[in-house]
């Protein structure tokens, strides 16, 4: 088992989000743009799920995009916006996720 934390709410200009996307997108093209555009806000933990530190800023342009990236008849998006402190309990095979400014092109 590995945990870590964050915290918002820690010395910083700007206040930042964790974000949660998990997504079920049926189209395979879809899915693949999807997850690229994903990449440029955070990282992959799970075959259908990114975790990021945002800004409010991105937040709010990361949802004006999700829209025009899937088929509102069949995909399935969910973005969890947590705010202040917590933690995540991993158990199996993950990946260390650090917390770094993501810069997207």
């Amino acid at each position: 088992m590995e945990n870590y934390f964050w915290n918002t709410e820690i010395l910083s200009d700007k206040k930042k989000l964790y974000i949660l996307v998990i997504y079920d997108i049926v189209d395979n093209r879809r899915r693949v743009a999807f997850a690229k555009k994903m990449n440029g806000y955070g990282f992959r933990v799970q075959k259908s799920a990114f975790e990021a530190m945002i800004t409010e800023n991105l937040y709010r342009k990361l949802l004006a995009e999700i829209p025009h990236l899937i088929d509102n008849t069949s995909d399935t998006v969910r973005v969890y916006k947590i705010r202040g402190m917590g933690e995540v309990n991993l158990f199996g095979l993950s990946h260390r996720i650090e917390d770094e400014e993501v810069i997207i092109l």
